[in-house]
This record gives C-alpha cells, sequence and structure tokens, in this order.
C-alpha cells in the first residue's frame, strides 16, 4: 500500500501514517467511546476528534489502495468497459 498523508498535522497524529488498517480502526474505535463516554475537557475532546477524523482518513486510505490491488488483479475480461 502507498503511504497516504492524513489530516491533523499535528505532531501526536505523527504516528497514524505508519499503521495498518487494523491499527487505525482499533484506534478509531478508542477514540469514538472515548468521545461518546464524555468527561474530556474540550480542548481534549477535540483533539480526539481531530486524530479521530485523521485515523479515519488512514483507514480509508488503506480500504482505496485494497480496492486497486483487487483490479488491478482481475483478470481484463472482468473489467468493465473490456
Amino acid at each position: 500500500m502507498s503511504e497516504q498523508p492524513v489530516s491533523g498535522g499535528s505532531a501526536a497524529n505523527a504516528d497514524i501514517a505508519a499503521m495498518s488498517y487494523e491499527q487505525a480502526r482499533e484506534a478509531l474505535v478508542a477514540v469514538v467511546t472515548a468521545l461518546e463516554t464524555g468527561g474530556a475537557s474540550l480542548e481534549e475532546s477535540l483533539a480526539l476528534w481531530e486524530r479521530g477524523e485523521a485515523l479515519a482518513a488512514r483507514c480509508e486510505a488503506w480500504l482505496e489502495g485494497a480496492r486497486q490491488r483487487l483490479e488491478a488483479a482481475r483478470p481484463a475480461q472482468e473489467q468493465p468497459g473490456s
């Protein structure tokens, strides 16, 4: 998979670019749970939201890369428009 830039260029989110799909998805679930639980300050909630956005972008990049690999692996006769 090609490395995709992630949104939320904060240093706290620098680790996201190296995450696998599964790691990013698991971290995103943890962020959503933390936000839904409440109790965080406004600043902490904003930081969690920014991290969640970056994690979601990483997951989307992995899924898009997987889709492209699957399309490339399909025989030409099965591809639409052939």
